[in-house]
């Protein structure tokens, strides 16, 4: 079994040219799956080219979707559109609506969107402004107390989807690969070589999504998991747990790139 592992790549700011290059280097590798950990595009035009990437690589593609996704549009909108063009058996796999899938004999997958939660770092000292906050119709005009409880509803999605599917995937597997957009742990959230800072951290790291993964592991000793993330456009490798490994994949615009290629 052979996967790529792609995340962050903003296809928005490709000319045809450049897209065109991107999807002959994936076909080359003539890999079995797809694994994209979100910011696709945009709500106008992430469906189009997800239906792009499949048709031209053939295989399955398994996403979840980042917060640019969302970017002119509705969170409830997007979610819509991408569950119809999932139902369509069109070969793409929306994680965030799937149960584990498994993949070999011993590797299952699992994945959800994940959000910004604003559980760990300063949220309340924090004068950052996301695009988010005016490009996401549920995220704009809202009252900095409101935005932090939609934030952790949006986080508490992801940890109860994951939750619910997890116990599956590790009666099935010994190797559970989880694909989500923003990194679940302050650790998995690296920009500049570093941890991201205080006043990022809120929008840049997922805690009920971490807690929950590292608490399973935690009770599975015996099982081991990879987290695949992007998000903070930073790449960073970190050992949470003896049997927990979070990837983050760097990013830059304008510029997509193959994270990794794993052989299961």
């Amino acid at each position: 079994m052979k996967a790529i592992w792609l995340n962050d790549l903003h296809l928005e700011f490709l000319e045809e040219l450049a897209f065109e290059q991107f999807l002959r280097q994936l076909e080359d590798i003539h890999a079995d799956a797809v694994l994209i950990a979100g910011d696709i595009a945009q709500a106008p035009t992430v469906e189009a080219f997800l239906r792009q990437l499949q048709d031209r690589l053939g295989g399955p593609v398994y996403f979840v979707l980042g917060n640019h996704d969302f970017y002119r549009g509705s969170i409830s909108e997007v979610r819509s559109d991408i569950r119809s063009l999932a139902a369509g058996g069109s070969g793409l796999h929306w994680l965030s609506e799937c149960d584990a899938i498994p993949l070999t004999d011993r590797v299952s997958l699992v994945g959800h969107d994940g959000w910004g939660d604003g559980r760990l770092g300063d949220y309340e000292n924090s004068r950052v402004q996301l695009n988010d906050f005016a490009l996401i119709a549920d995220l704009s005009g809202l009252g900095r107390q409101e935005r932090l409880q939609r934030l952790i509803r949006l986080g508490d999605e992801a940890a109860e989807h994951l939750g619910a599917v997890l116990p599956g995937a590790l009666a099935r597997s010994e190797h559970v690969v989880v694909v989500t957009h923003v990194p679940p742990f302050l650790e998995a959230a690296w920009y500049g070589g570093q941890y991201s800072a205080p006043d990022w951290l809120p929008f840049f790291s997922c805690k009920a999504v971490g807690d929950l993964l590292a608490g399973t592991m935690r009770q599975h000793p015996d099982k081991t998991m990879t987290v695949l993330c992007g998000h903070t456009h930073g790449g960073g490798q970190s050992q949470i747990l003896p049997n927990l490994l979070a990837l983050t994949g760097p990013a830059r615009y304008g510029h997509p790139a193959i994270q990794k290629i794993f052989e299961w």
